[in-house]
């Protein structure tokens, strides 16, 4: 298999003197959906603020595209082709919906147009001109995912982007990262939602307290789904 776009060794993070991850290994190769699952605090949104150089505190390896990460400012991660969605997803309730679609730059070429995310998002377009307050959930998470496309990133950081939505719009969501991973976008997301994860993700870590503790393909998802609840605490 070719080098991974995105390699994670032996990570650990602290929030002050509270260690967080103990230690993470991960690989996401180019074109993938790979899903992080786990327990609230297991250290799943830990991993991602890691990787994006959102922590003041950390050790061990992150590598992408094969060039080191770790210590980079958040600005010098996006520019190595990463852009990360948060799950508090951070709209500008001031902004229209377009305003706060245009706000991010573009960082390198390759990033779809206003007019191909309308595409992806029809509902966003419809409502081009509201204001980010007047949004629902689902429209704000769907703008939260949507902004960061412009931006010429390939590697997609998605943190819990169904948490509190109505199954009809996370349906709309799977098909939305489904139709991103189709363009040629690779994907990490956190996920609490285990059927969620196991109809698109190609592969799965699940972390607890800070480590790996299990992983596997799409198929282990299938075949051993009691195991995997379990872990999860379903």
């Amino acid at each position: 298999m070719s080098e991974p776009l995105l390699r994670v060794q032996d990570l650990a993070a602290w929030y002050g003197e509270t260690q967080s991850l103990q230690r993470i290994d991960l690989e996401v190769h180019a074109g993938e959906v790979v899903c992080l699952l786990g327990r609230n605090g297991a250290g799943k949104t830990t991993t991602l603020r890691a990787i994006m150089g959102l922590l003041a505190r950390h050790r061990g390896q992150v590598h992408i595209g094969g060039r080191s990460a770790l210590g980079l400012v958040p600005e010098k991660v996006a520019r190595l082709g990463v852009a990360y969605c948060p799950e508090e997803r951070g709209i500008f309730a001031s902004l229209s919906v377009e305003e706060n679609l245009l706000l991010p730059p573009v960082l390198a070429p390759g990033g779809l147009s206003v007019d191909e995310i309308y595409d992806l998002f029809p509902n966003l377009k419809a409502r081009r001109a509201s204001g980010g307050s007047k949004l629902s959930g689902g429209e704000q998470q769907m703008l939260a995912i949507a902004r960061i496309l412009r931006t010429g990133a390939k590697l997609l950081l998605l943190d819990e982007p169904t948490e509190g939505l109505a199954p009809v719009i996370v349906e709309a969501i799977g098909r939305t990262i489904t139709q991103l991973q189709a363009r040629g976008f690779t994907i990490l997301m956190v996920e609490q939602n285990f059927r969620f994860a196991s109809r698109l993700a190609d592969r799965f870590y699940v972390i607890d307290e800070g480590c790996v503790v299990e992983s596997g393909d799409r198929h282990a998802l299938a075949n051993d789904t009691a195991r995997i609840e379990s872990l999860l605490g379903v």
